[in-house]
């Protein structure tokens, strides 16, 4: 099985920057696509971030400019630099991993969440 734990949610002023961490563990031959998606309180969830595993991303439009996702494929973590935070931010961030667990068997995996509020 595969394991996705995120890290680095917390409260910050409108502003702030926080760095979250989504490190993924268990029986992983290789990780493919990396993202990072939220949702706020009555919302759906939505695509944060996403990164291949040649490095390419995209985007959601709100967060262009200030959020930057990472990874690192020898820790099989990855990262999302959010930067000039505002309340709109708000919201439970959940990691999201496509894993190839031998050469055949993939699946996509989620964490369990961290929550980011942004608060004065």
């Amino acid at each position: 099985q595969v394991q996705l734990v995120e890290s680095g949610g917390g409260l910050v002023q409108p502003g702030g920057s926080l760095r979250l961490s989504c490190a993924a563990s268990g029986s992983i031959f290789s990780i493919n696509a990396m993202g990072w998606y939220r949702q706020a309180p009555g919302k759906e969830r939505e695509l944060v971030a996403r990164i291949t595993s040649s490095g390419s991303t995209n985007y959601a439009d709100s967060v262009k400019g200030r959020f930057t996702i990472s990874r690192d494929n020898a820790k099989n973590t990855g990262y999302l630099q959010m930067n000039s935070l505002n309340p709109g931010d708000t919201a439970v961030y959940y990691c999201n991993a496509y894993v190839y667990t031998s050469r055949v068997r993939s699946g996509s995996y989620w964490g369990k969440g961290t929550l980011v509020t942004v608060s004065s």
